[in-house]
């Protein structure tokens, strides 16, 4: 199980968590944050918490929680 914690509001729409994640989980989600970038969202039934979305995102805007169970 995996759980992805966004600040949709440090987006900065990059957008290079969507061309890094290997399976193919994060797409653009059609809506603004408050600066007027487009946000990203998560598809999390396919993610397999390899992370690189987090080491990818300049502003520090994704985490990746594994759980267990």
């Amino acid at each position: 199980m995996v759980q992805i914690d966004y600040a949709h509001d440090r987006c900065k729409g990059c957008h290079y968590c969507i061309d890094v994640c290997p399976k193919k989980v994060i797409s653009l989600s059609g809506e603004l944050n408050d600066k007027g970038y487009e946000t990203v969202k998560f598809d999390t039934s396919g993610c397999i918490a390899c992370g690189s979305c987090y080491t990818v995102c300049p502003d520090y805007a994704i985490t990746v929680i594994k759980k267990e169970g």
